[in-house]
């Protein structure tokens, strides 16, 4: 690498306490970096913990379809402990408004009718794709088996009606367990690029950001420092950038979605990290192989 690509290199802290000093809260992602959808990462929940402990404010910003009012049961389930975390905000927090102004729709669902929670209370019709209003996106319809091309001839016949699509998840996809899954926002990716209008709210969009630092905001009782925010993440294209539009400080994780990639054999690939950082138009300040 050159001198000028070494100049770019993230650095490498020793774990979340070295930047303690720095930072009073941080805004962190969940899946890829604190679980894997089955079991938690023991060290970052530790990591975490002990940040709070020290006075410092965790907002768990995650891009979950959902409101954030199931998200504290499925992490006790799943072994997060409640003292790693303040508040937690969610894609589908952030996408409420959007679904609200359209209600009662009719609304061409794409995803799994278990997603219901997103638009409960809102007076939502759901309809056929002919007699829609507009797509709302949660997903894949079956989360394990479906693949996006799956969905091209259904896309493209909403694209020729003219459909605007509402994305509740802005992720490409996500690492449940050992396996990738596709989410909501390849197909979100899929329609722009046949000339669709996309509207979404999660990471690396401007609305989550601005309910996260409202909350933390009534957490810290006064208004938010901007630089002692830290915004970590295993998603370049989300959890990074979304940091960089904000400005706020960006704490790369390696061994989520990109494990394969930038995290072989347990170790981090500091150079590799930067390229693929830079591929993306992203920077991150600080890089870390697992959150500790």
């Amino acid at each position: 690498m050159s001198s000028e690509g070494r100049e770019r290199l993230p650095a490498v802290p020793a774990g979340l306490h070295a930047l303690r000093d720095r930072y009073d809260a941080v805004l962190c992602d969940l899946w890829g970096v604190v679980h894997n959808g089955q079991r938690p990462f023991a060290s970052a929940v530790r990591a975490l913990s002990a940040f709070r402990a020290s006075g410092g404010r965790v907002i768990l910003l995650t891009n979950v379809p959902k409101p954030r009012d199931p998200i504290p049961r499925q992490l006790d389930r799943i072994g997060v402990a409640r003292d790693a975390w303040d508040v937690i905000v969610t894609s589908g927090d952030a996408i409420r408004g959007e679904l609200a102004a359209r209600a009662p729709g009719p609304m061409h669902l794409i995803g799994p009718r278990s997603d219901s929670a997103l638009w409960d209370g809102l007076g939502m019709r759901l309809a056929s794709l002919e007699d829609s209003a507009f797509l709302g996106v949660t997903g894949l319809d079956d989360f394990d088996e479906d693949e996006p091309e799956h969905y091209r001839e259904r896309l493209s016949r909403a694209c020729e009606r003219g459909l605007e699509m509402v994305c509740a998840n802005p992720d490409i996809v996500v690492r449940l367990g050992e396996r990738l899954h596709w989410c909501a926002g390849v197909l979100a990716r899929d329609y722009e690029a046949l000339g669709g209008r996309v509207v979404m709210a999660g990471k690396p969009h401007a609305p989550i950001y601005s309910l996260a630092l409202r909350e933390l905001e009534s957490l810290l009782g006064r208004p938010v420092d901007r630089a002692r925010v830290l915004a970590i993440g295993d998603g370049i294209g989300t959890d990074v950038r979304g940091a960089n539009r904000e400005g706020l400080d960006a704490l790369f994780i390696a061994s989520g979605i990109h494990r394969d990639e930038l995290h072989e054999r347990g170790e981090l690939d500091i150079e590799e990290t930067a390229r693929a950082l830079a591929a993306e138009s992203a920077h991150a300040l600080y890089a870390l192989a697992e959150l500790r």
